[in-house]
C-alpha cells in the first residue's frame, strides 16, 4: 500500500490499533457537552480521552495494588520451600560434617540467587 494514496492516516494503522482507537474515541462520547465547548473541539475531545485512559490506569494500579500482597506472600512462600529444598539437597550429596555448617550455610545461599 503507498503512503501517498491513502486519504485518511487511520488507514495505515493495523486493524488492531484500528479498533483501539476506535474504542478509545467512542470512549469519549460521555464528555461530548464538553468538549464540544473547546476553543478546538478535536484537541478536547483529546483531552477527554486522556480523562479516560487515565480512569483505566487508575482501575488497573487499584487492581495491582489489590493482588501484590497476596502474590508477594506466594513468592516467600515459593522462596522459602526453595530454601529448604536447596538445604536438603546439598546435605544429602555433600553430607557436611557438623563443623562445615557455615560453608554449607553460605553455599545455600549461593545457590539461592539462581
Amino acid at each position: 500500500m503507498d503512503c501517498n494514496d491513502i486519504k485518511d492516516w487511520k488507514e495505515l494503522l493495523t486493524e488492531s490499533d484500528q479498533e483501539t482507537l476506535a474504542q478509545l474515541l467512542d470512549s469519549t462520547k460521555k464528555h461530548k457537552c464538553a468538549f464540544m465547548h473547546g476553543e478546538d473541539v478535536k484537541v478536547a475531545q483529546l483531552w477527554c480521552a486522556l480523562i479516560e485512559m487515565k480512569r483505566e490506569m487508575n482501575k488497573l494500579g487499584e487492581i495491582v495494588t489489590k493482588v501484590e500482597g497476596p502474590f508477594l506472600s506466594i513468592v516467600e512462600m515459593g522462596e522459602v520451600e526453595k530454601r529448604k529444598t536447596i538445604d536438603r539437597l546439598v546435605r544429602e550429596v555433600l553430607k557436611p560434617e557438623p563443623d562445615q555448617e557455615d560453608a554449607t550455610k553460605k553455599l545455600v545461599d549461593s545457590l539461592m540467587k539462581f
